[in-house]
């Protein structure tokens, strides 16, 4: 074990001392349950462009946060200072709050008989020993490689070098104390195309929690040259109802909006069209999606949640039909029903189905478009409503034929989902989201001509 492992495990330990000291000041102060989450994070950031260094940062964050409960009343407070007077007053101010609060019978830790008892290792700690000279230069070489691919590149939003490592501490009145450590990394480049109004900006990156992981630096700039340059001379869409192949990186937005609609909040607050529909089918019936939380290496791999309830893996959609919602103790209790598993979110999720060869799915597309780029905010989570401007490549005759732009697509996400035709195998493992493109039969196109 290197010396990096040896400094988080000690790091980890203190944290975890801190949490369960904080615990014994809530009980002794009052408290009847108390939860407690202690962090702390380091990380470089490298800013290039053009050539020239714009910024590079070194950050250093620790956080201790303390919430109790007094008969169903709830107080939160918390501090950027972890020494013991510091806690010991967060602690008052929790309990402070507390005593001003309404009482609420759904409030409270989860369930003692939740709490994660197993605790295997993820994979997820795999520090990065770059310095910020040696940074600086993978950035350069990133930005130099795209520039140089094409003299049409023009210009440059520039490449950017990331990296993280965090440790942080969950403990609470149960005597649960779960540690966690991560590490993440990302290489980035944004170029510019063009000149004058025909300008064309697009964008690559990788990322990882091992810096092994990253794509070299050159692929990553080339792969930005390439996107921005197929973007050239762009045309307008025929306005018309047409089949919509959204790209990985796009089509997990849709997968974003289904989870945003299980959710407990939106749920028990009656604000989602999903209300009412755990055990309806909402996908085609060869399309599930799992959750995998214990994915080695997974971008929000865990064994716990934000409330030490244990991870497990699970069907959210099992053959089309939504077995759960997604829920921490609180939304759970909201609904008569019981956690997930899920406080602080979904853990590394997957679309299982059919996976195909995307330029298969190209060629079966007579008329449609391939989108690459979504912008606006268009999506009523209540009524499903969802109509977003976008951006990416006309497909005729099953051929990828040019570039669009300033165009709409619309629709209903419950429309949408059941008419799901196809997911590629084309999985983006760059997000917790983990889909290939998925191609929607039928939406509304809207663009600056009508349809002959």
């Amino acid at each position: 074990m290197g010396s990096q492992a040896l400094t988080s495990d000690a790091s980890l330990a203190r944290l975890a001392q801190q949490a369960e000291d904080a615990l014994k000041r809530c009980k002794a102060l009052g408290a009847g349950q108390a939860e407690v989450a202690v962090q702390e994070d380091s990380g470089l950031a490298v800013n290039v462009r053009m050539g020239e260094v714009e910024t590079v940062e070194h950050t250093r964050d620790r956080g201790l946060s303390i919430t109790v409960y007094l008969d169903g009343r709830k107080g939160s407070a918390s501090t950027a200072d972890l020494e013991t007077n510091s806690i010991e007053t967060t602690v008052q101010q929790a309990l402070a709050i507390a005593r001003y609060t309404e009482a609420d019978p759904c409030a409270g830790l989860a369930d003692a008989e939740r709490m994660a008892r197993e605790f295997p290792d993820l994979d997820l700690w795999h520090p990065w020993a770059i310095t910020a000279d040696s940074a600086i230069e993978l950035a350069l070489a990133c930005e130099a490689a795209g520039r140089e691919l094409d003299p049409r590149i023009s210009n440059a939003d520039g490449a950017s070098v990331n990296t993280g490592a965090g440790l942080s501490v969950y403990a609470n009145s149960h005597g649960f104390v779960g540690a966690e450590r991560g590490t993440h990394h990302s290489l980035s480049c944004a170029l510019i195309a063009g000149e004058g109004e025909g300008m064309q900006r697009d964008y690559w990156y990788t990322s990882g929690c091992a810096a092994e992981d990253l794509e070299a630096a050159a692929s990553v700039g080339r792969r930005a040259a390439e996107r921005t340059l197929r973007r050239l001379a762009p045309r307008e869409v025929k306005t018309g109802e047409y089949p919509v192949l959204f790209a990985p990186e796009v089509a997990r937005g849709l997968i974003g909006h289904l989870l945003s609609a299980a959710s407990g909040g939106a749920l028990y607050r009656r604000a989602s069209f999903l209300l009412d529909q755990c055990g309806q089918q909402i996908l085609p019936a060869w399309l599930s999606l799992r959750e995998q939380p214990h994915l080695k290496r997974g971008m929000r791999s865990a064994n716990f949640d934000a409330e030490g309830v244990a991870t497990v893996d699970a069907d959210l959609v099992a053959d089309g039909v939504l077995m759960r919602y997604i829920l921490g103790s609180y939304s759970a209790r909201k609904l008569g029903l019981s956690s997930t598993g899920n406080a602080g979110g979904i853990h590394n999720l997957r679309a299982e189905g059919r996976g195909e060869d995307v330029k298969d799915l190209i060629a079966g597309i007579k008329r449609g478009v391939l989108v690459t780029e979504l912008m606006g905010q268009g999506v009523n989570g209540i009524t499903g409503d969802y109509s977003r401007g976008a951006a990416g490549f006309w497909i005729e005759s099953g051929e990828i034929a040019y570039p669009v732009d300033e165009f709409t697509i619309a629709g209903n996400l419950r429309d949408m989902y059941r008419g799901i035709e196809a997911v590629g195998a084309d999985v983006d493992l760059r997000s917790h989201l983990r889909t290939g493109s998925i191609l929607v039969g039928r939406m509304t196109v809207a663009g600056g001509m009508e349809e002959s």
